[in-house]
């Protein structure tokens, strides 16, 4: 394609089923270089309105052909029938099965390119003419069964794409000022409004405007349990409304929805090489001559060099090219990689190409970041210790009255925790920030201040008596902050960023996925990343780092163990996924920077996606290592009974057949790995420990 007039590059993806072209395309000139090898090529799109007629399935027909006429031919040579009826059924079966083979080999010889094709037409070319029919019918149907199945299970995997994207709707109910019209996709504009009611699925990406609903969002993040979601909150094509109408505010047109974006990453994931891969493909360009080389030695020495007979050596030298195709090797890696990144993005983890997947399977140490990683992000109240014979609900809610007014985290952790408790706030008057302090406002009981030591330090009040207090607040990574008005100290209130409740499990079972060694990588003080590692359960951590400085720490570690995952939020992170081995985003599904950016990106915000990712990754490399070995085993035990005559071409080529089938089922089988402990999801967790 890339020698067409006009066109500068070419790129396919066997994978996908997809040519990706760059420069002047002619498209009818691209379709007449496809036809003459069965190639149907389209549009990219079209093939969604446009759907395919339904037509005869010739692959199929002639396999089944080939197959009827080999085994009537084998049946008419048991019963001794006319010779001409027997080499005639022989010769239709060869015509059926290596019909596709003949045709791909007629256009590669030009090129020089000595694939399976070639190999095989060669050798059933060969058996004809030294009168084996039976050989050479067996060698076309076997190999042609073969193919079919390798088809089948390559359009398995397409398969799983195409349905990722027949998640969203075609149509969406647009709301307009005369009503509500259903329109295309395509029409609709960055935002519009459109109506979701209940049981039907999103077609685009919006933000809620009305209505409150459980949203399913598994073909996304892969969470089984729906979310529930209300005005303001983010909503993504694909997942399913569940009960309530909604009314959503378009953010993103069809093409660029974070469904699409997943189908496109996926996609482009597969179509990258990992490293074993693009091994077996060198092994394979230098093994095909070598293999014709000693095939052609094996027919011509012994007979013109020996004294030997021609037939015999004919016969061992067409075994040889069939046995030595190295079908088996050629899909030992790209059918595992593909099986592998599909699983993951129906699980919620994206890959992003063989190269991470193989990376993430050898790595020895992980390290997180702590905020938005390990903990949520938010600080939450934890403890309330009234001083001055106050209760904790009222020490509580005076402090809610301060802060009510302020946009501070540590202050909004103070008023969410009141209204939790049903408590009612009534806003201070007169409110002051008091930067790097506190704040003051005024209530009926008076002017309360709410803030550090410092603060009340300044006030004249004697903090020693809540010293004791503090030290143990501060030695468990919390923040302590006081109550007080001029005259008297009220109590303290002590804030701390809520650790996620299955950050402890992930560690865990990290360690059972084989995780040497985890590392917790902060900007806070030591103290409270003590307390936090302590909670946890990683091995190690780092605190006072910033932003460089995690850099370096990752540095030194892929000098102490090798290869190192980096586990951030993929924005504040972005240094730290980029120089780690493979960098994972947390959340994927709600950013932007954690899909362009990560190699692997957790589309939930959930952490126990990690030790799944990396046992898939482990298993992949396991299932690739076998593949390759068997494969190549197989081979040279095949080729070792080539030279004393024990090799006949049936068992050439159910030898090659047979491999072919163990490695491509041996890979496919990596569709099944499910997350371990995904019966309780986080989002189970975090509802039932509120």
């Amino acid at each position: 394609m890339a020698a067409l007039p006009g066109v500068t590059r070419a790129t396919l993806n066997p994978t996908a089923g997809k040519l990706a072209l760059e420069g002047r395309v002619d498209l009818a000139a691209i379709q007449a270089e496809g036809n003459p090898e069965g190639y149907r090529i389209t549009v990219a799109g079209d093939a969604r309105s446009q759907p395919a007629r339904p037509g005869l399935d010739w692959p199929l027909l002639r396999t089944g052909a080939s197959g009827l006429a080999f085994g009537l031919g084998i049946l008419a040579e048991r019963l001794e029938l006319a010779g001409w009826l027997v080499v005639g059924l022989f010769a239709v079966a060869i015509a059926a099965g290596g019909w596709g083979n003949a045709k791909r080999a007629y256009y590669s010889l030009p090129r020089l390119d000595f694939n399976m094709s070639v190999l095989m037409t060669v050798a059933v070319a060969g058996a004809v003419i030294i009168g084996e029919w039976e050989e050479g019918a067996a060698v076309a149907f076997l190999f042609s069964v073969s193919e079919l199945l390798q088809a089948r299970t390559l359009e398995r995997s397409r398969r799983s794409i195409r349905q990722l994207m027949d998640l969203a709707p075609r149509t969406v109910r647009l709301m307009r000022p005369d009503g509500e019209v259903e329109v295309p996709v395509e029409a609709v504009a960055v935002g519009d409004t459109v109506v979701i009611r209940p049981g039907e699925k999103l077609a685009l990406d919006g933000r809620i405007l009305a209505g409150q609903s459980a949203l399913d969002e598994a073909a996304i993040t892969g969470e089984s349990v729906p979310a529930e979601k209300g005005p303001g909150a983010e909503v993504f094509a694909g997942t399913l409304n569940t009960y309530g109408a909604l009314e959503v505010s378009v953010t993103r047109q069809v093409a660029d929805t974070t469904l699409a974006r997943i189908v496109h990453m996926v996609e482009e994931a597969q179509g990258r090489r990992a490293p074993s891969q693009a091994f077996v493909d060198r092994f394979a360009a230098i093994y095909t001559p070598i293999v014709l080389a000693l095939a052609g030695g094996i027919v011509i020495v012994p007979p013109l060099f020996l004294g030997q007979p021609w037939e015999p050596w004919i016969y061992r030298g067409l075994a040889l090219l069939v046995v030595s195709c190295p079908c088996a090797l050629v899909v030992s890696t790209p059918v595992a990689i593909v099986s592998a990144i599909s699983n993951a993005a129906r699980k919620g983890v994206l890959i992003k190409g063989g190269l991470y997947l193989e990376q993430l399977g050898a790595v020895a140490a992980v390290a997180f970041d702590k905020t938005g990683t390990l903990t949520r992000g938010r600080p939450a109240v934890h403890e309330v210790v009234p001083l001055d014979g106050l209760s904790a609900d009222e020490l509580l809610r005076l402090a809610a009255g301060v802060e009510a007014r302020s946009e501070h985290p540590l202050a909004q952790s103070i008023v969410r925790a009141a209204q939790e408790k049903g408590l009612v706030v009534e806003p201070a008057a007169d409110f002051v920030a008091l930067p790097g302090r506190g704040a003051r406002g005024q209530l009926a009981e008076g002017l309360v201040y709410v803030g550090s030591p410092r603060l009340f330090s300044e006030l004249g009040h004697r903090t020693e008596l809540a010293d004791g207090l503090l030290s143990r607040l501060e030695a468990t990574g919390k923040t302590a902050m006081l109550v007080g008005t001029s005259e008297r100290l009220l109590g303290v209130i002590a804030v701390a960023d809520e650790v996620r409740p299955v950050s402890r499990t992930a560690l865990a079972q990290l360690k059972l996925a084989g995780i040497q060694h985890t590392i917790m990588l902060t900007g806070d003080n030591p103290a409270t990343a003590r307390a936090i590692a302590e909670s946890v359960g990683v091995d190690e951590y780092r605190a006072e780092l910033l932003p460089q400085d995690k850099v370096g720490a990752l540095e030194e570690l892929l000098r102490r163990y090798g290869k190192v995952a980096m586990v951030g939020d993929g924005v504040n992170d972005a240094p730290a996924l980029a120089a780690a081995s493979v960098g994972i985003a947390m959340g994927g599904a709600g950013t932007d920077t954690a899909l362009e950016t990560a190699d692997v990106a957790l589309m939930a915000d959930d952490l126990s996606r990690l030790p799944f990712a990396v046992r898939l990754s482990r298993e992949t490399l396991a299932v690739i290592r076998q593949n390759i070995a068997f494969s190549l085993a197989i081979k040279l035990v095949a080729v070792a009974l080539v030279f004393p005559g024990w090799l006949t071409l049936w068992l050439a080529v159910l030898a090659d057949m047979g491999a072919s089938i163990i490695v491509t089922l041996n890979g496919v089988r990596l569709y099944r790995v499910d997350p371990q402990g995904d019966k309780t999801s986080a989002h189970d967790k975090d509802r039932g420990s509120r």
